[in-house]
């Protein structure tokens, strides 16, 4: 049995979603659904997240592995949201025989600023983990609001969000730690610059934690890169703006 949880809906070419820290697939499978009604859409559950049991210890490369070996089709498409777009490279990466396109969105091949690269400070993240020892539920609480910041009728949203959440197990405290230090540390601009198939980024134009100005710099690591920004979505525009991201998502797969 795979350590891996998938969710398979609908039919046609598919559609590989992977979440991003602290979530799990349950936070989009209304937006699945939709998108499942011309497209077979397989969402995953990262290690330790969801209904996937941990991986502990595991590289960015072995959780791919692992998430690619839960993919019941042999050519698919590839949405990495936040997080999740940090494995989505890796999987194009690793596996372009079955990688047909990629699209990352609110996400950040380098999460953390670098010189001119926008991202989010390395001592925010250094903040959250301190907090998620301390505790991890107020921390993943912190890490929801922050999504909804500035949003029109952020409260409901968050309650949403919340809703979402706990429709599955929380993920446990070392995969939480894990994914915390993949944000930190992994650099994937070189990778995505030489990976094979079309590239996508969908942005947001109120995102707190990736920055609307990564439109301007990701040319810089892939020319022919095809940026598409919703200027008024935070991180989380499957909740919020679901019928003009689908709009958007389609025309990238």
């Amino acid at each position: 049995m795979s350590v891996i949880h998938a969710d398979v809906l609908g039919a046609g070419e598919a559609v590989v979603l992977i979440h991003g820290w602290g979530m799990h697939s349950g936070i989009w499978l209304d937006f699945a659904r939709t998108l499942a009604v011309t497209h077979q859409v397989i969402c995953l559950d990262l290690p330790g997240h969801g209904l996937s049991l941990p991986l502990l210890n595991a590289s960015l490369s072995q959780q791919t592995q692992d998430l690619l070996a839960s993919i019941p089709v042999e050519k698919f498409s590839v949405v990495g949201w936040s997080l999740g777009g940090l494995l989505a490279i890796e999987m194009a990466n690793s596996a372009p025989e079955r990688v047909k396109s990629l699209v990352l969105l609110a996400s950040n091949p380098c999460f953390v600023t670098q010189g001119y690269w926008p991202g989010v400070k390395r001592e925010v993240l250094d903040s959250f983990a301190r907090q998620l020892q301390a505790d991890p539920q107020q921390t993943l609480m912190r890490f929801m609001a922050l999504q909804v910041n500035g949003l029109s009728n952020a409260k409901m949203r968050l309650q949403q969000i919340k809703q979402a959440v706990l429709s599955r197990p929380a993920a446990d405290l070392a995969s939480l730690e894990q994914g915390l230090n993949t944000l930190k540390q992994e650099d994937m601009r070189k990778i995505l610059a030489n990976i094979s198939c079309p590239v996508s980024a969908i942005l947001a134009g109120r995102d707190t934690l990736v920055p609307i100005s990564l439109q301007n710099a990701l040319p810089d690591t892939r020319k022919d890169i095809k940026i598409k920004v919703l200027p008024d979505a935070g991180h989380m525009p499957f909740l919020t703006h679901a019928e003009v991201l689908l709009d958007s998502l389609r025309e990238c797969l």
